[in-house]
């Protein structure tokens, strides 16, 4: 009995792994796309006591492939209202907001645990109405992931970087200049953190928040934030819904130091 029960789990055996060997292999796992992006558009047309329209539009791009991780965000808001003319009261279709924005990140992960990485940073943005011509800076520094689960994640970095702010000359209402227009340059300190959270499967929550400090007391430093609700309507479309905050410590006489947007736009995702 014990030699039957021998021989018949060596056949077992033989017989399982032969049919192992005739199964075909798992297939491989689909390689993620190096390169990533989105096209995004809204706009808003009202009527009635007021009349204004908003166009927002953008172009986002990432590359990410073993340590290298490349973030380039062009964005455009042209926002177009009736206003009365000071003189004779008549409204008119004016361009009352528009902000060109482009910011580029590219990360370099210094371990294979992608924990700890050092960054370079980019930036550009002309806003005809914030009091300044144009404003760019640039930054590296040191980055780190603070923690990655299934549904959310947090990183964030600083480093020092370098500022310049381009100050558009202040006119009075008879178009005299009372202060011409000059260039103001500054080394900065600049931090920034993102965190991501997944709240259901078509649902993704985003927060964005970015500091410029100035090293010298009295030059102006910039605050940013942006609060991102992402919702899934089909495979490559989506639907955010936006608020972006804007803050420069110094400005002119006359402009708010902060300036506050809420965007919903689609997604188109390449």
């Amino acid at each position: 009995m014990k030699l039957k029960a021998v021989l018949l789990a060596l056949i077992t055996a033989s017989s399982a792994a032969a049919f192992a060997e005739d199964a075909p292999p798992p297939p491989p796992e689909e390689e993620k796309p190096a390169f990533t992006g989105n096209v995004q558009l809204g706009f808003l047309y009202k009527s009635g006591n007021t009349h204004s329209a908003d166009l927002l539009s953008g172009v986002d791009i990432k590359y990410d492939k073993d340590r290298w991780l490349s973030v380039l965000d062009v964005d455009l808001l042209i926002k177009r209202s009736t206003i009365p003319d000071k003189d004779t009261g008549v409204e008119s279709f004016t361009t009352s907001d528009q902000k060109f924005t482009i910011n580029s990140q590219t990360n370099y992960t210094l371990n294979s645990e992608k924990k700890n990485y050092v960054y370079g940073n980019v930036w550009y943005e002309q806003d005809r109405f914030n009091g300044f011509e144009h404003q760019s800076s640039a930054s590296i520094g040191w980055g780190r992931h603070w923690y990655e689960t299934e549904n959310s994640s947090l990183y964030a970095d600083i480093g020092p970087g370098y500022k310049i702010d381009e100050v558009k000359a202040v006119v009075d209402d008879n178009g005299v200049v009372v202060e011409e227009a000059y260039t103001a340059e500054n080394f900065i300190v600049q931090t920034q953190a993102t965190y991501i959270r997944k709240l259901s499967d078509y649902v993704e929550f985003q927060q964005v928040v970015n500091a410029k400090i100035a090293v010298k007391k009295g030059e102006n430093s910039i605050f940013k934030a942006q609060t991102d609700i992402v919702s899934t309507l089909v495979s490559s479309l989506q639907l955010k819904f936006s608020l972006v905050f804007d803050y420069n410590t110094e400005v002119a006489d006359g402009i708010e130091n902060l300036d506050s947007q809420t965007q919903v736009s689609l997604l188109y995702n390449f």
